[in-house]
């Protein structure tokens, strides 16, 4: 069953539009800013062993403790940074995670030097199978496991998948042109 159709039946309300904003306004919706794509790629790693719910509902706590998805400030970020967001309750405070997210921002700034931005540097890759980005992703990323890489790139319109074809927002994100609908 599709994330489309589960969203419709969901209980109480509160849950319900909590998915349905992610779902009609985010998910699989090309993003072309490097801190916003850096974000999404630190909520996807968040997310792995967790309910998306978890993740949803924290992203605000997220933006906050990780200076709204700043690349250059996480990258910066010391031993009293890392403390601090272990002991925040706004995220979710896992040593490999937090680091994780630190040790990315690094590298990103890396590729951003070398390719101009970190979305250039996915395009640069593009296309490539699931398989394909996933040892890219494990070659160059820290906690970036199989399904990570594949929410990630499909949560950014990189790759297929994240909206059923019958889908109303499906038909919205094809105006934005995503990666994936180059492949024909």
């Amino acid at each position: 069953m599709s994330y489309c159709s589960v969203i419709e039946n969901m209980q109480p309300e509160s849950r319900k539009e909590l998915h349905k904003n992610y779902h009609d306004n985010h998910y699989g919706f090309p993003i072309h800013d490097d801190n916003e794509l850096f974000g999404r790629l630190i909520m996807e790693i968040n997310q792995a062993g967790l309910s998306w719910e978890t993740i949803l509902k924290k992203e605000e706590g997220f933006r906050k403790a990780y200076d709204n998805f700043n690349i250059k400030k996480v990258a910066a970020y010391t031993q009293e940074d890392r403390e601090r967001l272990l002991a925040d309750p706004g995220i979710i405070r896992n040593k490999l995670k937090v680091n994780a997210a630190i040790e990315n921002a690094k590298t990103i700034i890396e590729l951003q030097k070398e390719f101009g931005s970190f979305e250039k540097w996915l395009e640069h890759h593009h296309p490539k199978t699931l398989a394909e980005w996933m040892k890219l992703f494990k070659k160059t990323f820290k906690f970036t496991g199989g399904e990570i890489v594949n929410e990630f790139l499909m949560s950014i319109g990189f790759l297929r998948g994240a909206h059923s074809e019958d889908c109303s927002i499906n038909q919205e994100i094809l105006k934005y042109n995503p990666m994936w609908k180059n492949l024909g």
